[in-house]
């Protein structure tokens, strides 16, 4: 899905709330795709303290002002759909632990399947323990 402004990527995630492991796939990304786009979306299988609206202001809140290729945005329908809309060319995935990888694949088969490919970041070790729920739970 180029267009000729380069690789845009899309990184899609609940962000409840956005980790120090999320910021580091998205450093990774935006070294490999020439754009990134955090998409905070509605995982109808999570219940969110907040809506995705907030949760888009407080990812911008804690991006290094100079990643200007990365942008975020809030979206509430399939991933896939988002980038046909706005020709984005793959999806990027973190992956913690094989429990991961496990359902990503599923995931990544399905877009592969309408037209969108994913790729695989995996966390860095010092940071594959930490999840959203996690951080929620400490209340840190």
């Amino acid at each position: 899905m180029s267009t000729g402004r380069g690789v845009r990527a899309v990184y899609p995630g609940s962000f409840d709330p956005f980790t120090p492991g999320h910021l580091d796939v998205v450093d990774r990304a935006r070294r490999l795709f020439d754009e990134v786009v955090v998409l905070v979306a509605i995982n109808s299988l999570k219940n969110p303290g907040t809506d995705e609206e907030e949760r888009a202001a407080a990812v911008r809140a804690v991006l290094p002002v100079g990643w200007t290729s990365v942008s975020v945005a809030a979206w509430s329908g399939l991933t896939s759909a988002y980038c046909r809309r706005h020709e984005v060319g793959v999806i990027v995935r973190g992956l913690r632990n094989t429990t991961d990888m496990q359902s990503e694949y599923r995931l990544a088969a399905m877009n592969e399947s309408l037209g969108v490919p994913t790729v695989f970041l995996p966390a860095q070790p010092e940071l594959a323990a930490v999840s959203s729920t996690a951080v929620r739970t400490l209340g840190t």
